[in-house]
């Protein structure tokens, strides 16, 4: 499974960098997500602020019930 998603382009060699290189490399590919991030926000506006906010509510319940549950 990770041998397909290393194959995707741009951002498959990035991420492989990430999880086997250096700390360098795991600091720097954070800060691109981050400008990445930002780019979209300066492309889309606001959708591109809610959108993460979003999605981070279904998983921040998740990890309440698993740390209630444990």
């Amino acid at each position: 499974m990770t041998e397909m998603i290393y194959r995707v382009p741009l951002f498959g060699w990035m991420l492989k960098e990430a999880v086997q290189g250096p700390t360098t490399a795991k600091v720097l590919f954070v800060v691109n997500l981050l400008l990445m991030w930002l780019l979209a926000i300066v492309a889309f506006g606001y959708p591109a602020i809610i959108l993460p906010a979003l999605v981070a509510v279904p998983v921040m319940f998740v990890v309440l019930i698993l740390i209630t549950k444990g």
